[in-house]
Formats: C-alpha cells, sequence, structure tokens
C-alpha cells in the first residue's frame, strides 16, 4: 500500500467510527455482527488475525468473546483509536501499525484471518491472499466481509470467491442483506466468503 492510502485512511480515522457498521456502538449491529462472526468463528481462544482491522471494533467484539486478537492497519490514527477502544474495554486485544496486505505476522500461527472491507482496497490482492493464507494453520480458517458498493467500489462476491479459490480448496458465500447489520436496507451486494481449508 501506498503512502497516499495511509494518509487517506488517517484522515477518516476521526469520523469513521461514526458509520453504525464500523464503530458498532448501536447494541443491536454489535450484537448482529457478534452473532454473525459467532456462527463462523472456532471456539475461544482461537488466535484471530483482524487485517486491516481499522479502529478495531471488530478485534474488541472477539476479544470480549475471549478471543485471542492481533489488528494490524496501515493507519496510524486508526491503530491509535483501536488501541484506545481496546483499553477502555478492559480486553486485552493488541494492534500494529503495518501494511495489510504484508501483515509482520508468524506464519501458520492463526486459527483465523479475518478481514472485513480490505480486499477490495488491495493493490495486489492475489499477492495478499497468499500471504494471508500463510499465516493459517493447517485447520486455519478464511473470514472475509467484502462488497459491492452502490458507489462503483468493491468486489464482487463471485470474484472474491474465485480469488480465494486460487489460494484454497474452499470458499462458501453468504450474502449479507440483512439491514441489522448495516444500520438500515441496503441496496447493493454485501456479503462474508468462510474458506475452511
Amino acid at each position: 500500500m501506498t503512502e497516499a492510502s495511509r494518509e487517506y485512511w488517517d484522515s477518516q480515522a476521526s469520523t469513521f467510527d461514526a458509520e453504525v457498521d464500523h464503530g458498532l456502538r448501536d447494541r443491536n449491529v454489535r450484537a448482529a455482527w457478534r452473532d454473525l462472526l459467532m456462527e463462523v468463528l472456532p471456539p475461544a481462544p482461537a488466535t484471530v488475525a483482524d487485517l486491516g482491522c481499522g479502529t478495531g471494533s471488530l478485534s474488541i467484539l472477539l476479544a470480549e468473546a475471549g478471543y485471542a486478537v492481533r489488528g494490524v492497519d496501515l493507519s496510524y490514527r486508526m491503530v491509535a483509536a483501536a488501541v484506545e477502544k481496546a483499553a477502555a474495554a478492559s480486553v486485552p486485544a493488541e494492534f500494529a501499525q503495518a501494511d495489510a496486505s504484508q501483515p509482520p505476522l508468524e506464519r501458520g500461527s492463526y486459527d483465523v484471518v479475518l478481514a472485513r472491507h480490505v480486499v477490495w482496497a488491495l493493490p495486489d490482492p492475489d499477492a495478499a491472499m497468499a500471504r494471508w493464507v500463510a499465516l493459517l494453520r493447517p485447520t486455519g480458517r478464511l473470514i472475509l466481509v467484502e462488497g459491492s458498493w452502490s458507489t462503483g467500489a468493491g468486489l464482487t462476491a463471485v470474484d472474491c470467491e474465485a480469488l480465494v479459490l486460487r489460494h484454497r480448496a474452499s470458499a462458501t458465500v453468504r450474502h449479507l442483506p440483512e439491514p441489522l447489520l448495516w444500520g438500515g436496507p441496503i441496496d447493493d451486494e454485501r456479503y462474508l466468503v468462510v474458506s475452511t481449508h
């Protein structure tokens, strides 16, 4: 990722959590994300690499549920916000400022690699996916939340599934039209991809 990308996401950090599905401040939205993730995650205390973690909302949600979470984000300001939120929530999630497409994490040491709304923004998704898969233990799971948004940005479910299948033997797509996840009705494509092997 470029310095311009880092500067852009730094500039977004102060208002990032204002989006209902980013900050997870609404109790019902937060519960909907927790329920969704608990369906596809292995039991705690599994280790989770949250790549492109932003302000750490999902990292903290999972740490509260007993997972061992390491968040990585390109933005200094996003990471600072995540550290502050984790301290306020008294959870042991850890965060590092680094390029999520080249995470400085130990290979073969994670039960889960999680990324929400990150793949679409990567300059080389194929190379990043190879690195992400290498972080997983043999029984590890890759969990992606992505979308093809009404703004024209994003990645279709078909393209994301194909990307995962170039690196893994499985990819199950579940579309996520539920308004509660997003703070209201949506008119675009949002989905979850889970790869277990």
